[in-house]
C-alpha cells in the first residue's frame, strides 16, 4: 500500500522529471525551448589534497526545482531566439535569487511571488534589448516557469502557454490564456463558444519581448506524494482537451512516458504548431 501520501519533501534522487519539444508535423522549425532544472548551493573544489571528494557536501540541499517553457513568436530565427533568451534570463534570475534568499536564511511567500515576476520582465528588458540590437526585429515569447520549493510551489505566465496541477484526481489549469479572444470574453464581447473559431484566438495580448508582458503569479500546494505539474505549450492543447491530459495523468507510469505519450497524441491529430511538455512529480512511495 502507498505511504506518505502528504508532509513528506522528496529526495532528489525521488523527483520525476522531464521536457521533450518537437517542431511538429508543419512547421520548418521548431521556436520552443525549455529547461528543467534544481538549484543547489555548491561547493566548488579547485585544487584539494585529499583522495576522494565523494566524502564531502559538494552539490548541498536542493534549494528548489525550476520548470520553464517558452514558446517564441515572430520568425522562425526570432522566435527561438526570443524563447532561449527568455529562458537563459529567467533562470539566472531565479537560481541568483533563491541562493541569495538561503544565504539570508529567509524568502517568505510574497518575496517569492514577487522574484517570479520580477525574472519575468527582466527576462522581457532581455528580449526587448537583443530586438533593438538587430533593428527592432520582431521577437516575442511565451513564458511559463514554475518553481517548486517544498511544500509550495509559485507559478507565473506570459502569454497562452499553460500550466496545470494534477491533484486528488482532479486536474486544473492554473493559467489563463492572454490572448486578445479570452480578453474579449473576460469584457464580455465574445462568447466562449466562439474563441477556438475566433481570429484573435491565437493573438497574444501580453507576450515577452511584445508591446506589454503582464505576469501572472500563483501559488499551489505540491505536498501531495503523486501530484503533476504540466507544463506545455499551445502545441498541444490545439489538439489534446484538458479532460484527455488528466486522463493521460491518471494512467501515467512517469513523467517521461507522460510527456512522449501527449506528444504522440498531437502529432497523430496533426501537430500544426511546435509541441513541448514538460512534467515534474514525487511519485508515492511504497511499503
Amino acid at each position: 500500500m502507498p505511504s506518505d501520501v502528504t508532509s513528506v519533501r522528496p529526495d532528489d534522487s525521488e523527483l520525476d522529471l522531464f521536457g521533450i519539444t518537437h517542431k511538429g508535423n508543419v512547421r520548418a522549425e521548431n521556436q520552443d525551448h525549455f529547461l528543467v532544472s534544481t538549484v543547489h548551493p555548491q561547493v566548488v573544489v579547485h585544487g584539494t589534497s585529499l583522495p576522494s571528494l565523494e566524502g564531502l557536501p559538494l552539490r548541498g540541499t536542493r534549494l528548489a526545482t525550476v520548470l520553464v517553457l517558452a514558446d517564441g513568436v515572430g520568425g522562425a530565427e526570432a522566435g527561438s531566439d526570443a524563447a532561449r533568451l527568455a529562458t537563459e534570463a529567467v533562470m539566472r534570475y531565479v537560481a541568483s535569487t533563491l541562493r541569495s534568499y538561503h544565504a539570508a536564511g529567509d524568502g517568505s511567500d510574497e518575496e517569492f511571488l514577487e522574484a517570479l515576476k520580477a525574472a519575468s520582465i527582466e527576462a522581457h528588458d532581455t528580449v526587448r534589448r537583443e530586438a533593438a540590437q538587430r533593428g527592432h526585429q520582431r521577437m516575442a515569447t511565451t513564458l511559463t516557469v514554475c518553481i517548486a520549493v517544498w511544500p509550495w510551489a509559485y507559478l507565473t505566465q506570459v502569454g497562452d502557454s499553460r500550466g496545470y496541477h494534477y491533484s486528488g484526481g482532479e486536474l486544473r489549469q492554473l493559467t489563463r490564456d492572454q490572448t486578445v479572444a479570452q480578453a474579449l470574453i473576460d469584457q464580455g464581447l465574445m462568447a466562449p463558444e466562439r474563441r477556438e473559431r475566433s481570429p484573435f484566438n491565437n493573438v497574444l495580448a501580453s507576450a515577452i519581448g511584445g508591446e506589454e508582458a503582464l505576469p501572472v503569479v500563483t501559488r499551489f500546494d505540491i505536498s501531495e506524494r503523486g501530484a503533476v505539474i504540466l507544463l506545455c505549450s499551445d502545441g498541444l492543447t490545439k489538439h489534446v482537451a484538458d479532460a484527455e491530459i488528466a486522463e493521460c495523468i491518471r494512467t501515467m507510469t512517469s513523467s517521461e512516458q507522460l510527456a512522449k505519450g501527449l506528444l504522440e497524441l498531437a502529432l497523430t491529430r496533426g501537430g500544426v504548431d511546435n509541441i513541448t511538455v514538460v512534467a515534474g512529480r514525487a511519485p508515492l512511495r511504497s511499503e
